[in-house]
């Protein structure tokens, strides 16, 4: 097919593809698809989108298509890959001109351009760059712009290569190319300001378009590299700025201008700022202009009437960066100092006088902490939008308020000597209640006291807050008047940053009661109260005590939930939840008379927030503190709670991303505090294999759950997963570090401990791997402690079991089962010293001695080995009586009894309870070592005979048999 059939056939789908109608679009869609790979395809699409006469969205949609296809088939080992003739021709096609009429297309072209300049720039393509910078000479008005534009571009994506080659590659272009680019702006920008003052504003809006692109050049030469030429630019800019900063008196808000004029404005300080972040030693020369321009404009009059708020916002954070800029503070040890640091230093100390630091606090305090109309506005009107928009993550860099409180912080972090008498003189000027019928002073106090807040720590040794708390701050909390709910809301808030900071707790009553009224105040928005409890809530710190707190309790978290239904906005409700949250951890189950009402509301929030898997995040966290504060109540709570689980941990469902973490503590905390298990709550573990298969951060997580439900109910539990979750460990033991495999063995001792017969019988795929370990000497010791933790417990309870294990080891290793016995033995005693828990090392001599008495040769031949490491275990178990000179075995346990709790300490879960009665049926609790040592050796010489068995102890060193009797002495 020839060009112009194909060129007529493609432009047709092409149409088709833009069509609002399914039906018509879909197929063109498909056809375009199939076309992608075809030679000369993308030639067509070239003419397609450089013909000016056809519809604008079919030349769109040529481009994109084009530029798709550059991703995918440009690259020479790419499928389907274009041949060298048609790139060759599509390149040369490409910058035959730059006439492009529709601003929107052309910057796609100018993308395209960029992404082909990526891969064969220079070495395929070096007459690119000539070509553009010679159209960029040209006289033609919108073939300059287009090929400025293109450049631009190109530049930034050449920039963005990363490989060392690559970069000198570069770097070279830049050295040749930046002087033009600088004459280049600088002239377009002489020519802005004469048509500006002119009032040609049309060309003048072109010129600035200009200069804003060529500037954008610059700036990406700029931030890669510090060139000394640079310096006369950058001091180039300060005059610039003034200049520009000036046209906005001539340039009214209502311009064509004034958009693209601030724009430029921007640009310049950010350059400035990107030179100071990559550069900083470089910038050192500039710092002093830097600070003078950036607090002349900002905390003097010379910035009024030609400052808005994003600039003033980026000298801000330029005065920030040079203070807080690590390279420009000297060492500890000045002798240290890097040389460029001290003159920084230096520079930095000249210019922040005593008259200069004080003029910026005071006006940082006194006109930009002031609220403003727009902001009193909205606060009335809707607070907690209000709230929401106050705080914020990364909001500094962008919005005046946050800006204006980061640099506050800064600059008193760094000159605290210097400013700390300044505010102090500041408060004290406000001291006593404020006339109501005076706005400028309410918003004084509020502004001063906002600053005293933000910098509690720094006035630590400066401020008494306990006497102005009482003397003032309390006093005013009681001043009704609707005006004065500006001061009475700061007031909470600057308490709740001064209270981890210097707060009494003698006076935490007093606080309680003052809170409790001011929930109750109608005057008072009950959302403001949320936002003030937020900042720091008094409940939330370590001086926290129960004690004081419980007379208050029903009262405060009563209307902490009517809150919680009032308000609307997520974050806020996020923030009710989290003080919900420490209420209830704080007081554990003394909440449990109160919460009623937040069990039934919380299923309806549940429902609510199914597009907000954060606050769903919130409700995780507090239903984890609401089931530790009811402990076994929480079973009640089964029907909500139960699904709540099942939905988190599946990683099926796509929320699980956000709620795994929290849904798996979650999890943890209702097995641990369930009475019973039930049907509900077992079927809930089909999600735990996925989980495994995971192997992400939250495995230790998930051990621990199947640990819980191994205690809540092992002959249950097992009996349904244990086959699967063998499946999985043996999974995971393949591929896993030496602290997660002790995870997965700690589980099968459990299962042993609390069910021997079943727990053998179950993890038995599992059990020749341990038993190899202990024959090969396990090298890793927390391994090898718990590879004898699980073989004492199968040999001790379950030995039927370990005699058809030996059996099946012997054939493997083609061994005799008593030559393999001896040789686990004689393991065991030499890797005793591994076992570093008192409980292994009882179990271990406990294990060892059940296999006496024994007329096998084998074991009386280790005989010797079993009694030191009986005589090793009474070391760690017996204490002596001091009253009867007697030892007894501390680990034993007869009965079961409640701990008598302080009020500090949280009382036992249930699976606490089941882990004691647990105890009392396990042989290292129950069985004195001391008795059955004697048992045993009175067996094995009854049945050897007293000649059999002397001969037998002879085996045993003198030392250890004069230890023994020591420890069997009145037995």
């Amino acid at each position: 097919m020839d060009m112009d059939s194909a060129s007529s056939v493609v432009l047709q789908a092409l149409t088709q593809a833009t069509s609002q109608d399914t039906a018509v679009l879909k197929p063109a869609e498909e056809q375009l698809r199939q076309w992608e790979t075809q030679p000369g395809f993308y030639s067509v699409l070239l003419n397609i989108f450089n013909n000016h006469m056809l519809d604008v969205n079919v030349r769109w949609l040529a481009v994109l298509y084009f530029k798709n296809g550059i991703d995918r088939y440009w690259r020479r080992v790419a499928p389907h890959a274009l041949s060298e003739e048609e790139k060759t021709s599509l390149r040369a096609g490409l910058i035959t001109n730059f006439n492009e009429p529709v601003n929107q297309i052309a910057t796609q072209i100018a993308v395209l351009i960029a992404k082909v300049a990526r891969l064969d720039c220079p070495r395929q393509w070096p007459e690119l760059i000539p070509i553009l910078l010679e159209s960029v000479k040209g006289q033609d008005g919108l073939q300059q712009h287009r090929a400025l534009l293109t450049f631009y571009h190109v530049t930034k994506t050449l920039a963005s290569k990363r490989l060392a080659q690559d970069r000198r590659l570069f770097q070279d272009l830049a050295s040749g190319i930046y002087s033009f680019a600088c004459s280049l702006w600088s002239h377009h920008t002489d020519c802005f300001l004469q048509q500006i003052y002119a009032r040609d504003e049309a060309a003048a809006l072109s010129s600035l378009e200009r200069t804003l692109l060529s500037l954008k050049e610059i700036k990406l030469y700029l931030t890669l590299f510090s060139y000394p030429p640079f310096q006369g630019f950058l001091n180039a800019v300060f005059e610039r700025l003034k200049q520009f900063l000036e046209c906005c008196r001539q340039v009214g808000p209502e311009s064509t201008c004034r958009e693209k004029l601030e724009k430029t404005i921007i640009l310049y300080t950010k350059v400035l700022l990107d030179f100071l972040e990559y550069h900083p030693c470089a910038f050192i020369p500039l710092i002093q202009r830097s600070l003078e321009f950036a607090v002349s404009y900002v905390f003097t009059p010379s910035g009024e009437g030609v400052t808005f708020e994003r600039f003033i916002v980026q000298c801000m954070n330029l005065i920030k960066m040079i203070v807080k800029n690590d390279a420009y503070k000297p060492a500890k040890n000045i002798d240290d100092s890097k040389p460029e640091s001290l003159e920084a230093h230096k520079i930095k100390t000249a210019f922040f006088t005593h008259p200069t630091l004080t003029e910026i606090g005071r006006r940082l305090v006194s006109h930009y902490f002031l609220l403003t109309e727009e902001e009193l506005a909205m606060w009335e009107e809707d607070p907690e939008s209000f709230a929401v928009e106050e705080t914020g993550g990364d909001s500094w860099k962008y919005s005046l308020r946050p800006c204006t409180e980061v640099l506050f912080l800064d600059i008193f972090h760094n000159y605290s000597q210097t400013l700390t008498p300044v505010l102090l003189d500041m408060v004290q000027n406000l001291q006593g209640p404020t006339n109501v019928e005076d706005p400028v002073q309410l918003l004084m106090k509020d502004a001063v006291y906002n600053a005293v807040g933000l910098a509690a720590y720094e006035l630590f040794d400066n401020v008494d807050f306990d006497q102005w708390f009482k003397n003032q701050l309390l006093g005013e909390l009681q001043v009704s008047h609707h005006r004065y709910k500006l001061i009475r809301r700061r007031v909470i808030w600057l308490i709740g940053q001064w209270i981890s900071v210097k707060f009494k707790s003698d006076l935490r009553p007093l606080l309680y009661e003052v809170i409790l009224s001011l929930m109750q105040d109608p005057d008072l928005n009950v959302v403001e109260m949320n936002l003030i409890l937020n900042s720091s809530p008094p409940v939330d710190d370590f001086e926290f005590r129960t004690e004081q707190f419980l007379p208050y309790l029903e009262s405060i978290f009563g209307l902490l939930f009517q809150l919680l239904q009032q308000v609307t906005e997520c974050d806020t409700k996020m923030q009710v939840l989290h003080v919900i949250s420490c209420v209830i951890e704080r007081v554990n189950i003394q909440i449990r008379p109160y919460v009623g009402c937040l069990v039934q509301y919380l299923p309806l929030l549940w429902k609510q927030s199914e597009e907000h898997n954060m606050l769903r995040c919130a409700i995780l966290t507090t239903l984890i503190h609401l089931v530790q504060g009811l402990g076994a109540e929480s079973k009640n709570l089964y029907p909500f709670l139960l699904p709540v689980i099942q939905l988190s941990t599946d990683v099926s469902q796509p929320p699980h991303v956000y709620l795994l973490e929290d849904g798996l503590e979650l999890w943890l905390v209702t097995l641990e505090n369930s009475p019973a298990i039930t049907p509900e709550l077992l079927r809930i573990f089909q999600n735990m294999s996925a989980l495994l298969e995971l192997s992400s951060e939250n495995l230790r997580t998930c051990f621990q759950i199947v640990n819980a439900y191994i205690y809540l109910s092992a002959t249950e539990f097992l009996q349904n997963y244990a086959e699967s979750l063998c499946r999985s460990f043996c999974d995971l033991l393949k591929d896993i570090t030496n602290e997660g495999q002790v995870q997965v063995l700690k589980v099968v001792e459990i299962a042993l401990k609390v069910s021997p017969i079943l727990g053998a019988h179950m993890f038995q795929p599992l059990l020749p791997a341990v038993f190899r370990g202990i024959v090969d000497g396990e090298r890793y010791p927390v391994v090898m402690s718990t590879y004898l933790g699980i073989m004492g417990r199968v040999l001790l309870q379950n030995s039927s079991f370990f005699s058809s294990l030996l059996t099946q080891m012997a054939s493997e290793c083609s061994q005799e089962m008593d030559q393999l016995l001896g040789s686990v033995i004689e393991m065991w005693v030499d890797r005793m010293d591994n076992i570093t828990q008192p409980e292994r090392r009882k179990l271990s001599s406990l294990a060892l001695l059940s296999l006496l008495p024994s007329d096998n040769s084998v074991i009386q031949d280790k005989f010797c080995g079993i009694i030191n490491i009986c005589v090793e275990a009474l070391h760690d178990v017996m204490t002596e009586d001091p009253e009867t000179g007697t030892f007894k075995d501390c680990m034993l346990m007869s009965h079961f009894e409640e701990p008598k709790l302080s009020d500090d300490e949280e009382p036992p879960t249930e699976q606490d309870k089941r882990k004691k009665l647990l105890a009392l049926e396990d042989p290292v609790h129950s069985v004195s070592l001391q008795q059955f040592v004697y048992e045993k050796l009175k067996a094995q010489q009854a049945l050897m005979g007293d000649q059999g068995f002397g001969v037998l102890m002879e085996t045993v060193d003198t030392e250890l048999v004069r230890q023994l009797q020591e420890f069997l002495q009145g037995l």
